[in-house]
């Protein structure tokens, strides 16, 4: 059969008197379609003129009648059948599999691309043809694409048991080169996710502009046309590596092709190569793995005179991002609807506060073996804590975090003795032994603390030199007591300090020129 070009080109030359070697060179064709080109326009009778404004398609009939093409004896197959199963709901099969489905029927029938042309040629009468893809222009080092394998093979054996186990294999690839990475797991939760998506970056040795994961729980809390909302794990992934996750259009499985037709090729290539052997862990499986998958990278493109691994060379691995220092960290995840009363965030046994004003707000709780990081409900980060593995103390706090009568609280309780005698030795000796008098007072020391506070933080508005005046005094009568204190103050007439000289106190010997006391 020849086309509407061919067929109206070699009447016209043949019209205008061209020889048939020239037809036959200008349009590639034998002396035998030349003539049979000429007779049948002969037979038609119908002149070049009203050939050319006819539909080709009409034309291409009129010539190559649909019933010459077809062998006499072979009836055509029930395309609408074939059609119909294809397109069916959850249906997997494809034309190859109707075409051995049809010889088995009709073992005379018509070869595999004789099928696939009348079944081309049926769609594109019926339906309009096949659907239309789109051509993208991939940027070299842009977009790392991130999927699992669809078949989950049972690939590892239980040396105890002997039970045959399922294998999740993960997989990515990027947009230019194709170069592919894959890796089993025994399961396709978050912490395999990202420990494949690390792995992946580590095997390519630089960072691509995008993650394009599927639309898979562990990646993506919710996408819809209006909303994004990243898994904090992985969104925490994306900040190390200072990439920018970009999942295909919600409901979209056309959005990543890519990355869904290495998926098929490692059903095949991948897959069924590892089915030749038993493997009893998966370091073997995954060492096996790693060896199939160099070879794949290492394979030329059919008709090309170049590798996967050849491409992302030249034109990937440039463009794309050094790795960052240093090596990601899987964290452990702790979500909290509310912060409690108490602004304490329990983790392994112990308590670790965040600001106070967060009680009753969601959080995020990420531990790592040596850090506790806290962050709000849209993870932004609070703050951090040393992670701690002491039985004691079980509540972790940052003073800051305390509202103000909390943290005044706190202080009073941390007290003991020696505070207080360090705190009176600034004043000087005489208030130094009136506080340790006052400590060895009490029965328990304990006792004397608040007495303590009261008399040191008397002293702290008045001169030190008038402050030891008062606390000989008290050693004198033996009444080393706050009460005794506090009387002999007003007994002395002691002025307190001005306002506005908090610093330098005066000496006591210039306290009674300067109006101090009388």
């Amino acid at each position: 059969m020849q086309d509407y070009n061919t067929i109206i080109g070699s009447i016209q030359m043949r019209l205008n008197g061209c020889q048939t070697r020239s037809v036959m060179d200008r349009y590639k064709i034998g002396s035998g379609t030349l003539n049979l080109i000429m007779s049948r326009y002969h037979a038609n009778g119908i002149p070049i003129e009203e050939l050319r404004t006819m539909a080709p398609k009409e034309v291409e009939n009129l010539f190559y009648p649909q019933k010459n093409l077809q062998r006499k004896d072979v009836p055509l197959p029930d395309f609408q059948y074939y059609y119909d199963r294809i397109h069916a709901p959850g249906s997997r099969m494809n034309i190859s599999f109707c075409w051995l489905d049809y010889k088995e029927k009709n073992p005379d029938g018509y070869e595999k691309s004789q099928f696939y042309e009348y079944f081309n040629r049926f769609i594109a009468e019926n339906y309009g043809g096949q659907k239309v893809s789109m051509a993208v222009n991939r940027i070299p080092g842009e977009k790392m694409y991130i999927d699992w394998v669809g078949d989950q093979p049972e690939l590892l054996t239980d040396t105890e048991t002997g039970e045959i186990k399922k294998v999740h294999i993960f997989a990515t690839t990027l947009g230019v080169s194709s170069l592919i990475y894959a890796e089993a797991f025994p399961n396709e939760k978050l912490p395999c996710f990202i420990e494949g998506c690390a792995h992946a970056v580590s095997f390519y040795g630089a960072v691509t502009k995008y993650f394009v994961p599927d639309n898979l729980r562990t990646a993506v809390t919710r996408h819809t046309k209006d909303e994004l909302i990243l898994q904090s794990t992985f969104a925490d992934l994306e900040d190390f590596y200072e990439t920018i996750a970009l999942p295909p259009p919600a409901r979209k499985p056309k959005g990543k092709p890519t990355v869904e037709n290495h998926v098929r090729y490692l059903e095949i290539h991948l897959v069924e190569k590892l089915k030749e052997k038993i493997y009893v862990s998966f370091e073997d499986l995954n060492a096996e793995i790693k060896k199939i998958v160099a070879v794949l990278n290492k394979r030329s493109f059919q008709g090309k005179d170049f590798s996967r691994q050849d491409a992302f060379e030249k034109y990937d691995k440039p463009c794309m991002k050094p790795l960052p220092g240093g090596c990601y960290t899987a964290c452990d995840y702790k979500a909290v609807l509310k912060v409690p009363n108490n602004y304490r965030i329990e983790y392994d046994g112990h308590y670790y506060s965040v600001l106070y004003s967060y009680c009753g707000k969601p959080a995020i709780l990420k531990a790592t073996a040596s850090e506790i990081r806290i962050c709000d409900q849209y993870n932004r980060l609070i703050c951090t804590h040393k992670r701690s593995y002491r039985e004691f103390p079980l509540y972790i706090t940052v003073d800051e975090h305390m509202p103000p009568e909390h943290l005044y609280y706190k202080e009073v309780n941390s007290k003991d003795g020696n505070y207080y005698r360090r705190w009176a030795s600034a004043i000087g000796p005489a208030m130094s032994e009136l506080i340790d008098r006052l400590l060895k007072s009490s029965k328990h020391e304990e006792q004397s603390y608040n007495a303590c506070a009261g008399i040191l933080h008397k002293v702290k508005t008045i001169p030190k030199g008038a402050a030891e005046e008062v606390a000989r005094k008290c050693i004198e009568i033996n009444s080393c007591k706050y009460f005794t204190f506090k009387q002999m103050l007003k007994k002395m007439d002691v002025k307190e300090l001005p306002e506005h000289s908090p610093g330098t106190l005066p000496n006591h010997e210039n306290i009674r020129g300067k109006g101090y006391y009388k």
